[in-house]
């Protein structure tokens, strides 16, 4: 199961309503702990996703790189031959 940014802001808000209307103060601390969680995880899931998107430029930045080095050895090479 893929968890998303947007599950953790949902349970978040779930954990926080649930606080807003216990009448146990440790229910409400609870429930405070559960929200604050919560957006923990949430705000970790938009860093992740962030460093991904980076990741991902960079990793197709080297195989452009590689491919063009690549590209440059063939010319070299059938350029030798003539």
């Amino acid at each position: 199961m893929s968890l998303t940014y947007e599950f953790y802001v949902q349970r978040a808000e779930a954990a926080q309503s649930a606080a807003d209307e216990a009448t146990l103060d440790n229910v409400r601390d609870r429930e405070l702990r559960s929200a604050s969680a919560w957006r923990t995880m949430a705000d970790r899931q938009l860093m992740i996703e962030a460093e991904r998107v980076k990741a991902d430029e960079v990793r197709a930045e080297r195989r452009a790189a590689e491919r063009e080095a690549a590209d440059a050895a063939r010319r070299l090479r059938e350029g030798a031959r003539d």
